[in-house]
Order: C-alpha cells, then structure tokens, then sequence
C-alpha cells in the first residue's frame, strides 16, 4: 500500500514545523546546544564556514549562514540584500551564532568603513566564484563583525 503524496507532504511540513533549527533555506527558532563565552579570536573556527544565526531574542528566528574569518574576527554577509535576518539585527543587535553545536552570545555590528569592507570582499569572494565582492556592488551593502557583549 502506497502512501498518496499529499499524505507524505503534510508528514514532512509538521516534521519540519517541529524543529527549533533552521533546515535548509528554511529559518528556524531557538537555536539548541552548548552555550560558551566568545572568543577573543575566531581562528579556531578556519577561514569560513557554515553557521546559524539566531536573531530576535524575544521571538528567536535563525538561519543557517556563511561566516568568515579575517584577522579573527567573524564576519557574516548578506550582500545587497536587507534580509529578515538583517531587519531582525536593526532592531536588536543581540544574536547568538552556533558552529559545530556551541553557542556564542554576541553582538552584531554593521560594516559600514569601505575599507574594511573591501578587505572582507576580497577574503569573500576567494571562497567560491559564486560570491560577489561585497565592495564591487553599487547598492547598499549588509556586512557584519560579530562582537562579543
């Protein structure tokens, strides 16, 4: 006996409903694991990454990301783009960032010295040839250090 599709779809949306993680391009909630102070540098972490962001402390929202390391310090991109996620950080800064299943609590600053966005641009865009240079775009750009609180 055969499971109708909509059946399986409804299974894999409550499935998904459930989870306090983001999963995919999907956002999700409260983000889980162990929780530990931020580090004064984020070598240990490698150059880049994947991680989830949790914004909107009172209603977490997180979302799975990349991340890069420059002179360790993190950096997360949204590009041209005023993401959720970035809205979320304008109204409250306050986020926690989990990679590899611990959970920092920090604060996000937004780039704005177009120097030190250039220098970021350059380190992004060397980690695939599907990432823009952050500094070549013309619209306004959404780049962020993550600071301990």
């Amino acid at each position: 006996m055969s499971s109708s599709p909509r059946l399986v779809s409804l299974v894999v949306v409550f499935a998904l409903a459930g989870c306090s993680s983001p999963f995919g391009l999907l956002p999700g909630g409260l983000l889980n694991g162990e929780v530990e102070s931020a580090p004064g540098d984020w070598g240990f972490a490698s150059e880049y990454g994947t991680a989830q962001l949790e914004t909107r402390p009172d209603d977490p929202y997180s979302v799975n990301l990349a991340f890069t390391v420059l002179d360790g310090r993190l950096y997360i991109n949204a590009g041209d783009t005023e993401t959720q996620w970035v809205k979320n950080m304008t109204a409250n800064p306050l986020v926690r960032l989990r990679i590899e299943g611990t959970i920092y609590s920090l604060r996000a600053e937004r780039v704005t010295d177009r120097a030190e966005i250039a220098m970021f641009g350059k380190v992004w865009a060397s980690q695939s040839r599907f990432l823009r240079d952050p500094a070549e775009l013309e619209d306004e750009v959404w780049v962020y250090r993550l600071v301990a609180r």
